[in-house]
């Protein structure tokens, strides 16, 4: 075995074999119990981060223990087709390598061009999973908008139609002006930004005026340019100042539209001049007072966010109002950008006289995270899913604990939303992405089906009849909330793969996606998959919620932050100037380069060294705290790379000192007391850390894993068979030998899920040793906790073998006597135990203490009385070390007289504090007495100390 842990030089040929071998595949035994987690699928285009890794980790150690407890185990893998991330990657590059735009493309020329791109350079992110060394299924790998995945999407979509769920419909949807498509809630990001607030005078209709005397109503908005689409001026109805005017009206400035002054709750009066406009068709909240009040809507914008040419009338439910009246925009805000117009409307009513003031507001701001622009609240034709019935099932089989959340708070997150959900936006306006198959004629009917050919069948509709298919496609979060039916195959019949894995165990999801990917599972599958009862079944059993990886400081990694780490980067090592190169490129911010080559040359002045992947994965698994955010450590992930090379040390060691096992030996195996303890404490870790994963707290499991292997294992275990094997008794040394190899072969197959590689790698070398039939790890039988095998005795006898050596090593520390001068010791006061234990273990305590000699007293004679000695007291024994030319004498008489000035200052302290109380006749009795106790004990302590003080006075 090579003398230095090298993770590089094994862990990806390692992945290969078991690649090639087959042994991610599930066993195809259909009648044996089956594990089955299925992957988030990641975008086509992504690449690895720190919260795939994160997440992936948790998944495969949960795949790796199933397995080895013999189950049959799918970890279905798949990618998503990523609708508007893909189609903006390939306009970027068509746009940068031929000076071309998507329309410059028929449709299907452009969709071609994407997949010929994700045939060259998608699924990048596959390979890096490959490094994490995650044991999916990749011979069954699975695409969104993969052939038979589609055809999955079209039954569902044309199944939710005909059963009336799914309608097309106008409403106001957050609206990409740059992109020009609908976006999904999760695809904006909020920022906090400083804005500006409008005091604008809307004059009163009829010679009205205010309880002040005033003609107007002053309107406050953070967006004048709306104004041209008001339909109404709301106030509290409770305000005073405002509440005899509602059922009034005011003129709209400018256009001079007649619009009602309206009361309503919403409307806070502690804020602005408390009157507000009311746009319904551009923003949400006003959306909804107007459905209230059943206020028309007056769309303004163009899909590109230009002020139109004409105002759109709607009714409350989004259908077309044809007005009698001149309906068209003022020609000077007409195709102005909603920016622009924002400041060309300023200037018109200011000069006007109608600008009463501006102040500066802080606001948060709606921006598409792909396109970068801000997000406009816009009214358009969309396809929506009616949910509402759909999600009372999937709230109740919830309650029920049909699907349980880990941690459980986050259940009344899911079921804030589900109560309080909205119809869902199915439809995007890109090219890329499953194509509604829905057909339109010219009078205005829609005829839904698989193709055109079977709508034309279905509703007889001859050649003549010119249909033209939906030019929308589907969100991708629809095709996604089938991934845990579709990906397993149906709706083939007779499915067996889908009848052995469905409903699948487990989903690993952040808190972000419940809504939108949680849910939306449980409602469509519960839906469309049932039982052979015909029950509704689930998607999966349990919900794992997992944290956000944040850096060392507790900030979100980011791009713009230049504080991504890249797992590959971890394991692998990266230089300090390609780091820099990486966090610094292709920046929206370049102005903040600087700022980040000076944090990144401070944090890791030499770049990053290599881990390997098992280094990761125990790091990530150690810092798993149930649904917490991490904040990353280097140090913590120094920590575990020594805790891989301390296990490395430790495994070579008992391969070179049972060269000469012979597991067909016949000898009679007496264990001794160091035997029995550690395999009682290797049953005791097995069953706290099945425990420990069984709860899905990885964490404890990584931490037990740590403990036992470090602190008992290397650190106590390992130390004492170096004592029995410099022996020549060579039935110990074949017990000790037949011990090592069990312990660590157990420690292997436990730490593997965790640490895939290196238990292969040293299990691998230990299988020749005992005779093991069988190629991998992976399949090797999982520890079991066994009740017969505790054994309270080795533990109580071992615990004060411990205890013991601790004693004399804190003794040699504070006395400064050197660990490597043999020292002599006297035992007094023995229990019989505690003699058995020193004479059976003699020579193991000898060595370990680095004892001249051990001798146990009965009685003390008048020598031993006499003798200037150090007393320390262990359980069921006292230690005596005389110090005659084992100390030097002023140094002692001056630890001494420090630790009696100590414990002086902390018995008056006590004393003080509890005569200076003036309120001590009210301190409870129980405190007084524990108080009490603590002083009695420091004064015999010093009492102790003052003794060996003139004891050593006399040398």
């Amino acid at each position: 075995m090579e003398k230095k842990y090298d993770p590089k030089s094994f862990e990806q040929s390692i992945y290969k074999h078991w690649e090639k071998s087959g042994y991610f595949r599930p066993t195809g035994n259909f009648n044996q119990d089956s594990f089955c987690i299925m992957l988030p699928p990641p975008n086509v285009t992504g690449s690895l981060h720190m919260g795939h890794a994160f997440q992936q980790t948790i998944m495969d150690i949960m795949v790796r223990y199933h397995r080895m407890k013999g189950k049959n185990t799918l970890w279905q893998t798949g990618t998503d087709h990523a609708g508007i991330a893909t189609q903006i990657i390939v306009e970027n590059k068509i746009r940068f390598e031929e000076g071309k735009v998507r329309l410059d493309y028929k449709r299907d020329e452009f969709i071609q061009k994407i997949w010929d791109w994700k045939k060259k350079l998608g699924n990048t992110i596959n390979s890096q999973m490959r490094r994490l060394g995650n044991s999916i299924d990749w011979e069954n790998e699975r695409f969104t908008m993969d052939k038979e995945f589609s055809k999955a999407v079209k039954k569902v979509f044309i199944n939710l139609y005909n059963e009336k769920l799914i309608y097309r419909g106008k409403r106001l949807v957050n609206w990409d002006t740059k992109l020009c498509t609908a976006i999904s809630d999760l695809e904006i990001e909020n920022r906090d930004v400083k804005g500006k607030l409008w005091y604008i005078r809307y004059p009163l209709s009829d010679s009205i005026k205010t309880n002040d005397g005033k003609n107007y109503l002053t309107i406050a908005t953070t967006r004048p340019e709306t104004f041209l689409g008001d339909t109404a001026v709301a106030v509290n109805p409770h305000d005073i100042r405002y509440n005899k005017l509602i059922g009034k009206s005011v003129i709209l400035p400018v256009i001079n539209r007649t619009i009602p002054i309206i009361g309503d709750e919403f409307v806070d009066m502690t804020k602005g001049s408390g009157c507000v406009k009311i746009t319904p068709a551009h923003d949400f909240v006003d959306h909804e007072v107007s459905r209230r009040h059943k206020l028309p809507m007056i769309n303004i914008f163009t899909l590109n966010g230009c002020i139109s040419d004409y105002f759109q009338y709607f009714d409350t439910n989004g259908k077309k109002i044809n007005v009698s009246f001149n309906n068209t925009i003022p020609l000077q805000f007409r195709k102005l950008d909603r920016f622009i117009a924002r400041k060309v409307i300023v200037e018109i009513i200011d000069s006007l006289g109608l600008l009463e003031k501006i102040e500066p507001h802080n606001l948060t701001v709606p921006y598409g995270d792909r396109s970068g622009v801000i997000i406009e609240p816009m009214l358009t034709d969309q396809w929506y899913i009616r949910t509402k019935n759909l999600a009372k099932m999937a709230i109740e089989t919830v309650r029920q604990g049909d699907i349980k959340f880990v941690p459980k708070q986050y259940e009344n997150m899911y079921f804030s939303w589900m109560e309080n959900i909205q119809d869902w936006c199915i439809s995007r306006q890109l090219w890329w992405g499953h194509r509604i198959p829905a057909w339109h004629s010219k009078d205005g009917n829609i005829y839904v089906g698989l193709n055109e050919q079977e709508v034309r069948q279905q509703n007889n509709l001859n050649n003549n009849v010119i249909l033209e298919q939906e030019n929308d496609v589907l969100d991708t979060w629809f095709s996604s909330s089938l991934w845990t039916f579709a990906a397993l195959g149906w709706p083939q019949k007779n499915n067996q793969r889908l009848n052995t894995f469905h409903p699948t165990n487990i989903i690993v999801s952040g808190f972000d996606i419940i809504f939108f990917w949680i849910a939306r599972m449980i409602m469509l599958t519960m839906h469309f998959i049932k039982d052979k009862n015909s029950k509704p079944q689930v998607p999966f059993k349990v919900v794992y919620v997992t944290g956000l990886i944040r850096d060392e400081r507790g900030q979100k990694m980011s791009k713009s932050k230049g504080n991504v780490l890249d797992p590959i980067d971890i394991i692998d090592g990266i230089s300090l100037d390609d780091l820099l190169k990486k966090r610094t490129s292709n920046m929206l911010l370049p102005q903040l380069a600087n700022k980040i080559y000076e944090s990144t040359r401070k944090q890791f002045p030499n770049g990053i060294k290599p881990y390997g992947t098992d280094a990761l994965r125990f790091t990530l698994t150690a810092l798993a705290s149930t649904g917490r955010d991490i904040n990353w450590d280097m140090k913590r992930l120094e920590g575990y790379r020594n805790f891989c090379n301390k296990l490395w040390n430790a495994s070579r060691f008992v391969l070179i000192n049972t060269i000469n096992y012979d597991s067909k030996n016949n000898k009679e195996i007496k264990l001794s007391i160091a035997d029995r303890w550690i395999i009682n404490q290797l049953n005791d870790l097995v069953k706290n850390y099945r425990e420990a994963l069984d709860s899905y707290r990885f964490d404890i499991a990584a931490n037990k894993l740590y403990d036992f292997t470090w602190n008992e294992f290397c650190d106590w275990y390992v130390e004492i068979t170096k004592i029995i094997l410099s022996n020549k008794n060579q039935n110990e040394i074949y017990s000790a030998q037949n011990t090592l190899l069990f312990i660590l072969e157990s420690l292997l197959r436990l730490a593997h899920p965790i640490i895939p590689f290196i238990t292969e790698n040293i299990w691998q070398r230990i299988k020749k040793i005992q005779n093991i039939e069988s190629d991998t790890i992976m399949y090797q039988n999982f520890p079991e906790y066994n009740q017969q095998k505790e054994d309270k005795k080795s533990k109580k006898y071992f615990d004060w073998i411990k205890q013991f050596v601790i004693a004399i090593r804190s003794i040699r520390k504070e006395l400064n006597v050197q660990f490597n001068k043999p020292i002599e010791i006297f035992l007094y006061n023995c229990s019989e135990s505690v003699v058995m234990i020193v004479q059976s273990n003699y020579h193991i305590l000898i060595k370990l203490a680095n004892l001249k000699k051990l001798n146990i007293l009965y009685t003390l004679s008048k020598t031993n009385q006499d003798m200037i000695s150090l007393n320390k007291t262990i359980k069921e024994a006292e230690i005596i070390i005389p110090m005659l030319n084992l100390i030097n004498k002023d140094t002692e008489l001056n630890r001494l007289n420090k630790k009696i000035i100590k414990l002086n200052i902390e018995i008056n302290s006590i004393k003080c504090k509890l005569a200076n109380n003036p309120a001590s006749n009210a301190i409870p009795k129980y405190i007084l007495i524990k108080e009490n106790t603590r002083i009695e004990k420091l004064e015999q302590e010093k009492e102790i100390l003052i003794n060996q003080k003139i004891k050593i006075q006399n040398l």
